[in-house]
């Protein structure tokens, strides 16, 4: 009798983690590269998402999502392991590359922590034909990561191995742009910081035209999703990987370099998680690493400790942020330090070199990036306004401070404002940043070796590419 209730007792709980492990969602990050918010759904003009929209309306959008870093490596080493890249000495674009540098121990990749806990995981690159594209793949991480960090790289793959993690990339928001044409460069609404010019409106024109497409290729996955029966048990999350590809976006700290796009639709077959509320528009404070712990907890993953962070849906969710955060160290051969926070109202961000020019050489840039070249040419034909002609001043700021309600395009900085309630809020985030600084171990404290930095990132001077072969990497 004793040996049949213990039969009966380990077969209830063999039930009881089986009907567990069916209620596990697959989940699905679509990770745009270089895109701010510039979709119909968060109010852009002259740009068609009716994909992404539609997303939007039936899950949830939030406006506040901000990475870690304004710049990919840095940010995807933050994001795909839940942790500042700051702390983990990530920070430096595209370092780590020859050195054999591995994460602090306790610190693994995303797609490891789901492969413990029993789900497949894939970094998409090979598409069925009828979706007509491919996955970039991409991960660039500023460290070396584990010998197979994904299962898989083949979309067929997913139906047959579930529950799965997975990462779909998309590079149709970086530069070079290759869109067909869609926007109206008249109609474009460019940001008061650039020269209203013929130059500038047919980049941004060209820019939406890569949302646009973008759009139109998230189309073809919610089809295969469709197609292959994944639709009622897959959650769904489209972010950017920073903001966008834009002269005082990517690779600076202003609002429009951190913060991105964040659609979360939750599968109609799987009970939501508590602080999902489908067709809402939420204003809550995240950050790219706090998905990362939200996405382990959906999967019924603890959050591991010491990680950063935070999950903000379902029984294990934490308190809202207050303050969100964000870093930018050497990018490319451009070496820069600038910290920042922001809150609700503010944002607040320190200068470590303030003696270099906001145009500060980048080859990069300088190619790329026609509105670089433009803010040069008109600052010496005194051609620009003052919010424009502030890009191209010989030094920058060493405090930046700004009134994001009152002042959403960063303009007035305030941080010598004399107003009780800006000096109050000024103090408060300059001692919040001091003490993340701190407390998060930040990393950028102790510069690169010179010869690193000269060399971008690389221990040694890499050999040059032969010629007609060998393109250099995209920022």
């Amino acid at each position: 009798m004793h040996m049949i209730r213990l039969l009966a007792f380990f077969s209830l709980v063999f039930a009881v983690t089986l009907h567990a492990e069916e209620k596990r969602p697959n989940i699905l990050w679509l990770i745009a590269e270089d895109f701010g918010l510039d979709l119909g759904c968060y109010g852009a003009k002259e740009v068609s998402s009716p994909v992404l929209d539609a997303l939007a309306a039936k899950g949830m959008r939030f406006t506040r999502y901000y990475t870690t870093a304004p710049v990919c490596s840095a940010s995807r080493s933050a994001f795909n392991t839940g942790m500042y890249q700051t702390t983990i000495g990530a920070h430096n674009h595209r370092s780590h590359r020859d050195d054999g540098y591995t994460l602090p121990e306790g610190v693994k990749v995303i797609s490891e922590r789901m492969r413990e806990a029993g789900y497949f995981t894939a970094n998409v690159k090979e598409m069925p034909p009828e979706a007509g594209f491919k996955g970039t793949g991409k991960t660039d991480w500023n460290f070396q990561g584990p010998a197979k960090p994904f299962d898989s790289s083949n979309w067929d793959d997913l139906k047959q191995h579930q529950p799965f993690y997975a990462q779909l990339n998309f590079s149709e928001t970086h530069r070079t742009f290759h869109a067909p044409p869609h926007a109206d460069p008249a109609k474009v609404e460019i940001p008061p910081y650039y020269p209203d010019h013929e130059v500038t409106r047919k980049d941004w024109a060209e820019y939406l035209d890569a949302a646009t497409e973008l759009d139109r290729k998230v189309g073809k996955v919610m089809e295969l999703l469709q197609r292959d029966g994944l639709m009622e048990n897959t959650v769904i999350c489209f972010l950017g990987d920073h903001g966008a590809a834009h002269v005082r976006a990517k690779q600076f700290c202003y609002e429009e370099g951190l913060i991105t796009p964040l659609i979360l639709s939750w599968p109609s077959g799987i009970p939501a998680p508590s602080g999902y509320e489908a067709g809402k528009v939420s204003d809550r404070l995240l950050m790219s690493i706090d998905l990362t712990a939200t996405s382990l907890a959906w999967a019924g993953i603890p959050k591991p400790k010491g990680m950063q962070g935070q999950v903000f849906m379902g029984p294990n969710a934490e308190p809202p942020r207050e303050y969100v955060f964000g870093a930018r160290d050497r990018c490319d051969m451009t070496v820069f330090r600038f910290r920042t926070v922001a809150d609700a109202r503010y944002r607040y961000i320190r200068n470590f070199t303030p003696d270099r020019p906001f145009l500060q050489h980048n080859a990069y840039k300088e190619k790329q990036y026609p509105v670089w070249n433009l803010i040069k040419e008109l600052a010496a034909q005194d051609k620009l306004t003052p919010a424009q002609a502030a890009l191209a001043a010989p030094t920058m700021p060493e405090v930046e401070f700004y009134d994001l309600q009152a002042d959403p395009f960063e303009i007035n900085n305030l941080a010598k404002s004399n107003l009780p309630e800006h000096r109050a809020a000024r103090e408060r985030l300059n001692s919040v940043l001091n003490a993340w600084i701190e407390r998060t171990n930040d990393q950028g404290r102790i510069p690169e070796p010179e010869e690193v930095a000269r060399n971008e990132g690389r221990t040694k001077e890499a050999p040059p590419a032969k010629q007609g072969k060998g393109k250099k990497k995209k920022d």
